[in-house]
């Protein structure tokens, strides 16, 4: 019979494993301090840990999480201190499905030598370009002559001309309103027809019959009929006069469904500037999109979409291409880059050819424009809705063309990212940064002794001597290169069952990655080994597939070792996927906690019924004896997002423990988190 529950279950620590040998991490975790700096640095992962961001990633857990969660596992009670450095010397530490490289990160600052697996390349690409000891000088030197050759043969591309004084320079964006159709005719449908408002309250904004820049309070004086098509905001999606739906041309060129509207400048003397496009402006369009037919990006048949969970979104808007996704100017960038990268180092190379990758997110017409939002005064233009802010494929009524080369470091320029990416980046690594929790304001100290660079080997018995070795491989981690028992951690994320197909959506890179350095990887692989696959994910796939990795997390674990990692999710067959896997692969749970993950305001979950925290699951392998510690909740708590992830986490113990086959284990989270009752 169940026990029952106190009504308020706690989500600070578990019930405190008492039998066999155990580790700090079985029996306490300091959740009140993990919240804490969590909350602060889900706001802004990549201030926090700027050397793990080079490349665009999905759902990143927060690395003040996992160095909390390894310091827990150190054997030297001096060293557990979070803001004390190394503490792992000696240990190996795997990530079977390491995504964005955190645990590897973290991991290597303390002083282990640890291993990265992945089936993606993108994963594997990063870590090796941001954990190898490439010199700082190297890459400025390196960037300095990629952004020269850019310039020379694209900056006449990206010119523009003050509307005030005739200054020409380089110009920061251009935006673009979405061509529909209905039966009165053409219409470009815009988000805003506001552009900017200034902080003493006046507005810039574009008048919605002749497409003007006009200021202020200044009227437009245009006649009331104009040849150009009407400008009409998103929020009339039909029309006023016909009653019509805006039709978008689905047969057209993604690119092609958008018409310029306004070029964004920036001149020494009367600052930012928005003008509509003049004959020059124009003419610069139609000499890119005159070269784009003969671009050498290889057959336009290898960009081909393919049905995807995230890709059949473009196959339903008529985008049967990536190439459609790119304006002409973007991709002449992409070419000329191409060009210019093979005459660097391999590892100088690998930096900035996903430097130049990680810039597309910033650099496609799916890209928004952030400028006018809201009604305060104070509302400026300035960051990129980039690509991917909704974790999904977006079709932005303004687009914005962002110019890549601009020389100040603006939103999503090279400047910019190379600046944010790797120079800074850089040097975080020769000495990281914590946030300081012990005074009234939130500040970073540093934590001397600590590098977040290690050396690369080239096989795992290399791991057994030496302090901060990597060793990576592009593989399904359904079969592992190591040898029994030859780990003494496995620390990982595992994908978020059937939610989120990063595999798919990373395909927008890969693409170009393969040919920005083709030599880096094996860009080609089988999604169908893949736990987040390019298909439909069943529950079926999902659980054989992490049943395997988890089957081989315990081959290579050492006796005393343990599989810890991250999990929440809503879904009842989530859950059944994941206890059925464990179950098989003969783990039991020692001990989890709940910690805060997301910031509740990101956009890609805001005003969504997201939960915003992580159960960490802390396991061991089975072995004769143990005896039952779980006992089964009396109902998961839906109203709370700490309180739910840890009700499941405990019922996940108790079926653990209770062997139920596979219909009696699905049937119990069926009832758990749908019908209310167990």
């Amino acid at each position: 019979m169940p026990v029952e529950l106190p009504a308020v279950w706690p989500v600070s620590h578990s019930r405190p494993v008492v039998e066999g040998r155990t580790l700090p991490i079985d029996q306490l975790f300091d959740v009140s301090f993990a919240d804490e700096i969590a909350r602060l640095e889900s706001y802004n992962k990549h201030h926090y840990r700027p050397n793990t961001y080079l490349h665009k990633w999905w759902a990143r857990r927060c690395g003040s999480t996992f160095r909390l969660i390894l310091k827990h596992l150190v054997a030297d009670p001096k060293q557990r201190d979070y803001y004390a450095p190394g503490g792992l010397e000696g240990k190996v530490i795997l990530d079977p499905m390491m995504g964005g490289g955190t645990t590897l990160h973290e991991a290597l600052r303390l002083g282990a030598n640890v291993v990265g697996i992945d089936i993606d390349p993108i994963p594997v690409v990063q870590a090796r370009a941001t954990l190898s000891d490439v010199t700082l000088p190297l890459l400025e030197a390196a960037f300095a002559e990629l952004r020269r050759g850019l310039g020379e043969a694209l900056a006449p591309l990206f010119q523009t001309s003050c509307p005030y004084c005739d200054e020409t320079g380089p110009l920061r964006f251009t935006l673009y309103g979405a061509h529909r159709h209905c039966a009165c005719g053409p219409a470009l449908l815009v988000d805003t027809t506001v552009l900017r408002r200034e902080r003493d309250g006046r507005t810039i904004r574009l008048c919605p019959r002749c497409h003007r820049v006009v200021r202020g309070q200044e009227a437009c004086d245009c006649p009331p009929v104009m040849e150009k098509a009407p400008l009409v905001v998103k929020e009339l999606d039909s029309c006023p006069t016909c009653g019509e739906a805006y039709q978008e041309e689905i047969d057209t060129p993604y690119y092609a469904r958008y018409r310029p509207l306004v070029v964004v400048g920036q001149c020494s003397r009367h600052g930012l500037f928005f003008v509509e496009p003049g004959p020059a402006d124009r003419a610069q369009l139609a000499l890119a999109d005159s070269r784009r037919p003969a671009l050498s990006l290889g057959p336009r048949s290898a960009f081909a979409v393919a049905a995807g969970p995230k890709s059949r979104d473009l196959l339903s808007r008529g985008v049967t291409n990536y190439l459609d996704l790119f304006s002409s100017r973007q991709l002449l960038y992409l070419e000329q880059a191409m060009a210019l990268l093979p005459q660097f180092a391999p590892l100088v190379r690998l930096n900035l050819g996903l430097l130049i990758s990680t810039s597309l997110e910033f650099n496609s017409l799916m890209c928004g424009y952030k400028g006018a939002r809201g009604a305060g005064a104070g509302d400026r233009p300035g960051a990129i809705r980039h690509t991917f802010s909704y974790h999904a494929y977006t079709f932005p009524y303004t687009a914005l063309e962002n110019n890549p080369l601009f020389p100040q470091k603006a939103s999503g320029t090279l400047e910019k990212l190379f600046h944010d990416r790797i120079r800074r980046a850089r040097h975080w690594a020769l000495q990281p940064r914590e946030r300081n929790l012990n005074g009234e304001k939130a500040r970073f100290r540093a934590v001397k002794g600590e590098q977040d660079v290690g050396v690369e080997v080239d096989s795992p018995a290399e791991l057994a001597q030496g302090t901060r070795r990597f060793f990576l491989q592009q593989r399904s981690a359904t079969r592992l290169p190591l040898a029994e028992g030859s780990v003494d951690y496995v620390v990982t994320d595992p994908p978020y069952y059937d939610s989120v197909q990063y595999s798919d959506l990373a395909t927008f890179f890969r693409l170009w990655l393969q040919r920005l350095v083709p030599e880096a990887a094996r860009w080609h692989y089988d999604l169908s080994q893949s736990a987040v696959d390019s298909l439909a994910n069943s529950n079926g796939q999902y659980t054989t597939i992490l049943s395997q990795i988890f089957g081989e997390c315990r081959r290579v674990l050492r006796p005393e070792g343990r599989l810890i990692f991250t999990f929440h999710n809503w879904k009842p067959r989530g859950w059944t996927a994941l206890t059925l896997a464990l179950q098989r692969a003969g783990f039991r749970l020692v001990n989890h906690y709940v910690v805060h993950s997301e910031n509740p305001v990101s956009v890609h979950i805001a005003n969504m019924r997201a939960l915003t925290h992580d159960a960490i699951l802390v396991l061991a392998p089975e072995m004769a004896g143990n005896g039952s510690q779980w006992q089964r909740p009396p109902a998961i708590d839906k109203s709370d997002s700490a309180r739910f992830c840890a009700d499941c986490a405990s019922l996940l113990g108790w079926l653990l423990e209770a062997r139920l086959d596979q219909e009696a284990v699905a049937r119990v989270w069926e009832r758990a988190l749908v019908a209310g009752s167990q």
